[in-house]
């Protein structure tokens, strides 16, 4: 029996098979992996050779690059080709105008990592212009090294284990719910999928969960929030218990700095707009007695505030996370078994996942000479906009004028917003080239594209720091086409920039495989775990570490004596008023949890909704769109769009029926299900259907249904520039006519 693994799983096979197999121990293993198999061996949608744009060869300077047809050629070419215009843009323009700050998932392997083998070139080519934080939780990212005094993800290493909130609390106020869809993923991978019992553990102790969102979801308890409003309503929650002087003061006191100047804004005295539960009802379209309600329990029980990564996709996404905490502050709670305040708990599946974080080895990185970047979420605006200013964490920022993109295992006409911008900016570079296994959008509109294995077609090896099983990647399947490892085809192009050696550091893939699991059996020592040979573990294609469950509580120590133990905040505390984001006078974030409206839908226009675009149950962003379970739960090939059996009615629609969805800033065809679990004024389509624009009545239209064809891009705020995806108005009307011909499951047209 041999092993692979994927972000969404671990699966076993033999040799001949057809198909992979969930390992026995996962109690639920993911519907993505259904898929795997059949969208990575689809000859139809895979990139079989190496090929470049036509009218690049003919200089066109990116003029038909999102419209034009290929010419094949070979491997030896397109390196050639690849170095030579690294060569030429770094002599020309200098390195900073090459960005490499390519960004996707790609593959769970420790060593076969799309963007790692990609940046160790540039890196040793003289640099590139790089990104910073991700499309997930940016505006968290920025904010909590603010406010926690630590990384995002050092507090998601010492979040508290969902199995303590099962066992010590009674009340969780979940915004954005707790969902076991989303927690089918982990990135770098996941032996097994735990969330669901927990969520089981969590109802079987009486614990009662208040999922706190536009959608149901797979809640039992559910308050449907208007989209974008939840800072008012935890706002609110703050003013009544302050007001019937439930808080913890003590609490307050010795663990918080900023309180009072949080507290006068709550209260009005600041502005002359006091919070109250009755303010907060009609911003947020809940009744004013069931805000009382959940305050009242707040103070009556032993309660977490937990807060989905989704909540800070949003205009002003830092507000409800920062005020979430400010709750779990004033109720005192912070620091104990159980209870306090979450980041991500169902947003993937390892976050509160109650083993001993190893840091295992990974690709050594080279320093990038070129130190400028950009944040992830702004790549339309830096190619739109070069030496155009922005603001960012504090500082003031230029955009760089950058002249070639290498994107790698990633898919921006996927995770990005208002795709036809993006489309247009896309135009602008002199070259893009794309690695990818797959014709996804982004390497249909590339200059060069070259075919790489999927992790099926190659060995690695899975070792996730969050998971307590480690995975040699056994090769499943041989290379379709042309396709080769991310490795070998840099190794080639560094060659013809002069930099092979280095790049290889003396070894072949295997041989860092090897060098990899040597240096984690290192890691393991350290732990004191005695772990196989390299040889061993390739025939074991498994090994679980042998380690006892290790239990965190955030803010342990630092609440049992904030002296000793300070925070890395301004003022060793969690700042629930921020001195150094308030001093860079930022309209759009203040230095402390504010109600700012949304850019769009804080007065909905009549026959609008909102546009919910979460994650799918079927593929992984837009990873596997092509597969059989992502395809199976398409009517006639497109995406599904919910929504309320009366807005249905309302638009003349019915289940298996069709929608158009629009707004200024495109529009998309979708199928229709119906369900009373979504509000009235709301439409969710899931994100990831691969991009298939045509025009259609003079606006360009997705005919697939991807939701970010619709979706605004704009930095959340001026502090983190994170995208604001879930801020979205969109019009619907029932779609009678034929249904345009998909081109997304068929390959672009390459001469040979």
């Amino acid at each position: 029996m041999k092993y692979t693994a994927a972000h969404w799983g671990t699966y076993t096979f033999e040799s001949g098979d057809k198909d992979l197999t969930p390992v026995v121990d996962d109690p639920l293993p993911s519907r993505i992996g259904r898929g795997w198999v059949s969208a990575a061996t689809d000859p139809a949608t895979r990139v079989l050779a190496p090929v470049v744009r036509k009218g690049w060869l003919n200089g066109d300077k990116g003029a038909a690059r999102c419209s034009d047809s290929f010419v094949e050629i070979t491997w030896d070419r397109a390196t050639q080709l690849v170095a030579s215009e690294i060569d030429r843009v770094r002599t020309t323009y200098g390195n900073q105008a090459i960005f490499g700050g390519s960004y996707g998932w790609s593959s769970a392997g420790r060593f076969h990592h799309a963007q790692g083998q990609m940046r160790r070139l540039l890196a040793l080519a003289g640099g590139y212009t790089s990104s910073r934080e991700t499309y997930s939780h940016a505006a968290a990212e920025v904010l909590f090294p603010r406010i926690l005094g630590m990384s995002n993800r050092a507090f998601q290493d010492q979040m508290t284990s969902l199995p303590l909130v099962a066992e010590h609390c009674e009340f969780v106020l979940a915004f954005g719910g707790i969902s076991r869809r989303t927690a089918q993923i982990t990135s770098a991978g996941t032996a097994t999928h735990d969330v669901g019992s927990w969520l089981d553990a969590l109802k079987s102790n009486n614990v009662e969960v208040l999922s706190v969102a536009p959608e149901r979801g797979e809640a039992q308890a559910w308050l449907p929030i208007r989209p974008g409003t939840d800072t008012a309503l935890i706002l609110a929650l703050i003013h009544w218990i302050v007001s019937a002087g439930k808080e913890d003061q003590r609490f307050l006191a010795r663990c918080t700095s900023g309180w009072n100047d949080l507290k006068a804004y709550v209260l009005g005295h600041t502005e002359g707009r006091p919070k109250t539960p009755a303010w907060a009802a009609t911003i947020c379209d809940i009744q004013e007695r069931r805000i009382i309600e959940i305050a009242r329990k707040l103070t009556e029980t032993r309660n977490m505030i937990s807060t989905a990564w989704g909540l800070q996709r949003a205009d002003h996404g830092e507000q409800p996370i920062w005020a979430g905490l400010a709750l779990a502050a004033v109720l005192g709670q912070i620091g104990q078994p159980g209870t306090g305040y979450s980041f991500g708990y169902g947003s993937v599946t390892a976050i509160g996942r109650p083993v001993p974080w190893i840091p295992w080895p990974s690709l050594p990185k080279v320093p990038n000479p070129v130190t400028d970047f950009i944040p992830v979420a702004r790549i339309a605006d830096a190619l739109l906009f070069p030496n155009v200013p922005y603001n960012y964490d504090g500082e003031t920022r230029h955009y760089p004028d950058l002249k070639l993109v290498w994107w790698s295992g990633g898919n921006p006409f996927h995770h990005h917003q208002d795709l036809l911008r993006l489309e247009r900016a896309w135009r602008r570079p002199e070259t893009i080239i794309v690695s990818e296994h797959s014709w996804t959008a982004t390497a249909r509109r590339a200059d060069i594209v070259l075919p790489a294995t999927t992790p099926l077609e190659r060995e690695d090896l899975m070792m996730n720091r969050r998971d307590p099983a480690l995975v040699y990647m056994s090769r499943f399947t041989a290379p379709m086409g042309q396709a080769r490892d991310d490795f070998d085809f840099c190794a080639e192009i560094a060659d013809k920039l002069n930099v092979g050696d280095a790049f290889r550091g003396g070894k072949t893939s295997a041989e860092w495989l090897a060098h990899l699991w040597d240096e984690a059996r290192n890691v393991g020592a350290t732990q004191n775990i005695d772990m196989p040979d390299f040889e061993d573990f390739k025939v074991m294609g498994r090994f679980d570490l042998p380690v006892d469950r290790q239990h965190r509580i955030a803010f342990a120590d630092f609440v049992k004596d904030p002296e000793a133990n300070p925070l890395g905040t301004e003022s060793g505390k969690l700042t629930v008023s921020n001195q150094s984001i308030g001093e860079m006078d930022l309209s759009d974030c203040p230095a402390h949890p504010s109600w700012l409206p949304p850019v769009e839908g804080s007065a909905l226009p009549d026959g609008a909704f909102h546009l919910i675009s979460g994650q799918p149950a079927t593929r992984l962003h837009g990873q596997n769109d092509m597969g059989s379970e992502s395809l199976g739960a398409k009517v006639s090939g497109r995406e599904v769009c919910t929504l309320h059996p009366a807005a249905a009615e309302r638009l003349g629609v019915a289940d298996g029926g069709f929608l158009r969805l629009y707004n200024v800033r495109g529009a998309c065809i979708c199928a229709v299900k119906t369900s009373e679990d979504i509000r009235l004024d709301c439409l969710s389509l899931p994100t990831g259907a691969w991009f298939d624009p045509r025009v259609i009545n003079g606006t360009k239209t997705c005919i697939h249904g991807n939701p970010n064809v619709l979706t605004l891009d704009k930095g959340c705020s001026s502090l983190s520039q994170g995208n604001i995806a879930h801020t979205c108005v969109v019009y619907a009307e029932a779609w009678h006519g034929p249904l345009p011909e998909l081109s997304v499951d068929k390959p672009p047209n390459v001469a040979l």
